[in-house]
Formats: structure tokens, sequence, C-alpha cells
């Protein structure tokens, strides 16, 4: 019998049902939303339903020297997901309990399958949320949102991911579970190894449980401030007034002109003026008329036409242009969307380097930004499955734009595979070699997220084929 068979056979024997050997489910775990695929499919899909499942995995994976790559929902953009030849896919969708909510405690315990978006609305009837907000919240997990150290639209208020997790259960690659963290809000016993695993993106162990951190909702009314500018530096100068300001709006976000002519294509809405791009704020609590006014004398100072609102409805309709970015992405194209952040001081210099990289690598470039942390995501934007070699270079070009700015190759999605070649530039040798080592340390065998962060790549997984 091969060693593929031996492998199969033994998940087979240990977990029976779970283990998914379907073509199609195999297929679709080439993929994530990166765009990119692995080169060929994983010797088997496991839909892991309880810790006893995940360990039962790992030992397996530790025996035969297995890789194993963890996935949630597949909506990652990095390539941490994509589960290639010789590997098993770990699955843990159907992992997706809510075991407790303490409402006194402003915590909840979760097993890592549970959609953000399901669990604030069950959150919500305790009068409690948790703050992360992905634009992928109606789709992605917790786990994964744990896995990549996400954020979302409110980070620049309520904070990402790393700021929301108390604690977590995991499973390490020989297949023993530990429990990192507290059920308090304050413990510095030991090293952090919670705020370690958030962003480890599956290369350290699996989280099989997370303590999240909550939030009472917030009271108060909502303000919505939309202003249209007639140039990009302008608007990225006005939303750095903002925050040099001292004012902390809930949401801040700047779409260039790309941006805003593909939304309005996909909305059918009226196309504004060539060159219009959008700034689009938003205030809560009970400063949220004053802060919401504040920001648009701001803004206005800047030579933007501003609208205030407090009505919901009109609220939900100007922010929906920005939710509606990334379906405005995909209908111009295959599209590459990538995540890098700068000081919020430098945010129009990294809109001029992406206006030099456009230009210079005759690409179609769109850009949305969370201003308020200096979060940027350029979308490159080509035709066909491939991801061109000019793109790859003006991606290359983008990335080391961002770290002579002071900035960083990934504010959110990730380094996944995609990123790993310039990790090293950023770090530096010295400490690449100690975030190697941490990873030795949790996964000695090397069996956890091959040809991911801080790995060689592997074969099938170091140039990913673009497709959408």
């Amino acid at each position: 019998m091969s060693a593929v068979n031996d492998v199969v056979l033994l998940l087979q024997e240990a977990l029976g049902t779970a283990v998914d050997l379907s073509p199609a489910s195999r297929e679709a775990a080439r993929a994530d939303r990166s765009g990119h695929r692995a080169a060929a499919a994983p010797l088997a899909v496991v839909h892991a339903r309880s810790v006893t499942d995940v360990q039962a995995v790992m030992r397996i994976a530790t025996e035969t020297r297995t890789p194993v790559v963890i996935r949630g929902a597949g909506t990652g953009l990095a390539g941490a997901g994509l589960a290639g030849a010789g590997s098993i896919c770990l699955s843990l969708t159907e992992m997706n309990r809510i075991v407790e909510i303490r409402p006194a405690d402003q915590l909840a315990v979760v097993e890592p399958g549970i959609i953000n978006a399901d669990l604030n609305a069950a959150l919500a009837e305790h009068g409690l949320w948790w703050a992360p907000d992905p634009a992928s919240r109606e789709i992605s997990t917790v786990g994964g949102n744990i896995a990549t150290g996400a954020g979302g639209l409110l980070c620049a208020k309520y904070g990402v991911v790393r700021d929301a997790v108390l604690g977590v259960d995991v499973v390490l690659s020989d297949g023993e579970l530990v429990r990192f963290g507290h059920r308090t809000v304050k413990g510095v016993t030991g090293y952090d190894l919670t705020a370690l695993m958030v962003g480890s993106e599956g290369t350290l162990g699996v989280v099989v449980g997370a303590t999240l951190k909550l939030r009472p909702l917030v009271s108060g009314e909502t303000c919505t401030v939309a202003a249209v500018f007639t140039d990009l530096r302008s608007a990225a100068a006005a939303t750095s007034a903002v925050t040099a300001a001292g004012i902390q709006p809930a949401i801040l976000e700047l779409m260039d002109a790309h941006s805003v002519r593909a939304v309005h294509d996909l909305l059918a809405l009226p196309q504004p003026p060539a060159g219009t791009v959008h700034v689009t704020a938003q205030t809560d609590g009970p400063s949220a008329v004053i802060e919401a006014d504040a920001i648009a004398a701001i803004l206005g100072a800047h030579g933007a036409i501003v609208e205030v609102t407090a009505d919901p409805m009109r609220g939900a309709e100007l922010l929906r242009i920005r939710r509606s970015m990334h379906p405005a992405m995909a209908a111009l194209g295959t599209t590459l969307i990538e995540d890098v952040s700068v000081p919020r001081s430098r945010l129009a210099d990294m809109f001029d380097e992406i206006a030099r990289i456009e230009r210079e690598y005759d690409l179609l470039i769109p850009v949305v930004a969370h201003a308020g942390d200096g979060n940027l995501h350029p979308n490159f934007i080509f035709d066909g499955p491939d991801v061109p070699a000019r793109v790859w270079d003006a991606a290359s070009d983008l990335f080391r734009s961002a770290l002579r700015l002071g900035g960083t190759l990934t504010g959110e999605h990730g380094v996944g595979i995609l990123k790993a070649r310039w990790l090293r530039e950023e770090l530096g040798d010295r400490q690449w070699r100690l975030q190697r080592e941490i990873k030795r340390v949790f996964d000695p065998l090397g069996i956890l997220a091959p040809g991911a962060v801080f790995d060689d790549p592997a074969p099938d997984r170091a140039t990913p084929k673009g497709e959408r």
C-alpha cells in the first residue's frame, strides 16, 4: 500500500465520515478568495466536528509526516488556506458553536467555525458585540479572523482582532491540547502566547476555541459624513488632518476615482464627474453629532463637498457604496487584492506611489483605504486567469514603496504564501531568523501550513495561479 493510501486509511479509521474524498471538496480546498489556487488537490478534506477530531488528525499527520493546511470559510486573501498536493485539508467550519456567553464579564467562548456576523447576531440579544468588522464578516469565520489578525472598517476606533481575544485553545502539531490566555481582562503571567497565535495563519497550531472580549452595543446616535473631493491628494490630506485633530470616528474610508466609478457602474448609479474621490466617515456614541460636525468642517476646509446625516437609512445608503467595493472589483476582471499600511501622515505619499506604479507598469489599480489607520487596499486588475509577471513586479514595487514610507507589507490580510518572498525585507535578517525559530518550537516537523509565512515555499504553492 502506498504512503498516500496509508494516510487516507488512517484518517478514515479514526474519523469515519468526517473524511471527505470527493473531487468537489478537494478541488474547492485548492483555492481561496485571494484569486489563487494550489497546483493540485489535497489528499483529503477532514471536516472536524470536535477537538478530539482535530487531535486525531494532528496525531496522524505527525506519525506520517503529512502536511496539514487549516481552513475556515476560504475567504482568505493571502493564500494561507490553499491546500495542495500531499496535504490534509483540516476544515473547521463544522465546529461552529457558541459555547458560552457571559454578559456580566463581557466575554464569550466560541468554536472557530462560527461566522462573524452570526456571532454578533447572537450577542446582540445580550446587548453585546464583538468589535472586529472585516468586509467579509457575513461569510468569514471567527477562527479565520483570528488566524489572519483581521481588521475592517471599524478598527480605527474599536481595534483589531488582537485587541479582542482574551485566550485561545490550541491543538499543537503533535495533537496535544493547550490553553493560552485568561478569562480576565488583565493577566500578564508568562509570555503572551495568545497574541502570538493571533495572526499566525495556521503555522503554529490549530485554534479550536477562543475566549473573546466583548463590548456593550454602542448607545446614542450614529452620524454619517460623506465627502466628495476632486483630487486624491486633497482627500488623503484631509483624512490625515481628521486623525491629527484627535477625532476618532468609528469609520473613516477613502475611495479613489477608479473605485468610485466601478461601484457606481455596479450599483447602476449616475456616474460622478471624472476624478471624483469619496471619503466616508461615521461617528457613534454620545458625541456622535459633535464629532461628525468637526469632521465635516475639516473635510470641507480641504475642498470637499460634504453631507452629514443622522438618518440611519441615508447613512446605510452612503456606506453601501464603500461596502460594494469587492464585487465592483470582481466585475472589472481578475483581481489581485493587496494590503499595505503606512503611517497615517504618509497616506497621500502612498497614493502618489500607487499612481506612479500604475503609469510605469501600465496597470489599472483601484484603491480603497481604511484612512483612519493608514491601511490601503490596492486592487491590481488584469485579464485572464494567470497573474502576469508585470503585476507581480508592480506588487513588489508597491510593497517596497510602503516599507520606504515606514509602513508594512500587510495590515490585516496576512502574509500567507503570496507575500512570504518579501517578508525578510521588512523584518530584517535577525528578526526573520528568530521568528523562524519560534515556528520550529511549535512545529518541529514543519507539517503546518507548508510554504506559508516563514517556510520555504512548497513546490505546488510557490507561484500560485490567479483565477476568479
